[in-house]
């Protein structure tokens, strides 16, 4: 008979806590966007992309031109290696704007630091990086930042590092430590 079982002495396995092992590649054999999309939960390398374009964007509006160039001058490495033309890019790349005019600005006007409305705190960094990188209600805004601040991160001087964290308002710049 189908149904009867000859063996009951198998122990029930729960496959929600079994862990592939397969699956499990180390995260120094990611590529930059890999890892912003597999920290971040983010469906896809294009919405890691594109989120992290946008935290970039904020990252720059807090940083002097000299600063800005200087973490450009260190992003020199493959974002991520495919034969996609629409993610062949560095990361440097992804630092610059896309936007010309916005590209422009950033580099004649003063960093926004402060308390909003004339700067940007922590909690206008969030907003601005959920708002504009159109951040799924699934991913929370600290982790995904968090993502992109850990790839970053992996790519830069710890000099640029300590530049970073200088320009950075006081609970992003506890998301950047963290990662």
């Amino acid at each position: 008979m189908a149904d009867q079982t000859y063996r009951t002495n198998i122990p029930e396995i729960d496959p929600t806590e079994v862990e592939d092992t397969r699956t499990a590649i180390a995260d120094e054999h990611h590529s930059f966007l890999e890892k912003v999309m597999v920290q971040s939960g983010f469906a896809d390398l294009y919405d890691a992309r594109d989120f992290t374009e946008v935290v970039f964007r904020v990252m720059r509006d807090l940083m002097t031109k000299d600063t800005i160039e200087r973490v450009e001058s260190e992003l020199h490495e493959e974002a991520l290696p495919t034969k996609e033309k629409a993610l062949q890019m560095e990361v440097a790349e992804l630092w610059k704007d896309t936007n010309p005019i916005v590209g422009f600005l950033s580099r004649i006007r003063k960093p926004l630091t402060g308390p909003a409305p004339m700067g940007i705190d922590s909690k206008l960094f969030l907003t601005r990086v959920a708002n504009e990188g159109g951040l799924p209600g699934t991913i929370k805004a600290e982790q995904a930042v968090k993502a992109v601040f850990s790839a970053t991160k992996d790519k830069l001087s710890a000099e640029r590092i300590q530049e970073i964290a200088s320009c950075l308002p006081d609970q992003i710049r506890e998301l950047w430590e963290q990662a």
